[in-house]
């Protein structure tokens, strides 16, 4: 009995070590966060803007980002806070997504914009060949747990082809 006891309590100890490593692991290997000035000067010339809400329908305690993403042709740029978490993409869709399932439907036609390694505020350089007009949502995705992690909308689509601004 007292094998069994020490068995369980051993494997416990390490999936609750496991579990902790997970969580910690993107914390500790986090690069810096971009500098006031430097997200200054990123939103200098900024052509639409949007928020990260934790009240979205697939977001919860775990997977959230909050705060505001401004976005300009060459870069998007945000300030907030995003629940720490692994192999984390910033996509652009043509469509608002709020839930996994409805991101697992659209991930087609989205793009990957960039991955994203720090948690509480980032700089992203658009690819040259991103039209970011053609998109109104830009959507924070943890690829290695298909999770989904918040949405911000910053364009509202009002028919096929036109757009107006969200905000």
């Amino acid at each position: 009995m007292k094998i069994v006891k020490l068995t369980l309590l051993i494997l416990v100890t390490f999936f609750v070590g496991f579990l902790s490593g997970l969580y910690a692991l993107p914390i500790i290997s986090a690069p810096a966060s971009p500098s006031m000035l430097e997200l200054a000067t990123a939103t200098q010339h900024v052509k639409h803007k949007g928020q990260f809400v934790s009240s979205l329908e697939d977001s919860d305690l775990l997977h959230f980002a909050k705060g505001d993403v401004s976005i300009s042709t060459d870069t998007i740029t945000f300030q907030g806070t995003i629940a720490p978490g692994p192999d984390y993409k910033l996509y652009l869709s043509k469509q608002f997504v709020e839930t996994e399932a409805d991101f697992m439907r659209l991930k087609p036609e989205m793009i990957s914009i960039a991955d994203i390694t720090t948690f509480d505020s980032f700089i992203v350089t658009v690819p040259k060949h991103v039209d970011i007009g053609a998109f109104n949502t830009v959507i924070i995705w943890c690829e290695s747990f298909s999770q989904f992690i918040s949405a911000a909308q910053y364009q509202v689509a009002i028919k096929e082809g036109e757009t107006k601004k969200a905000i």
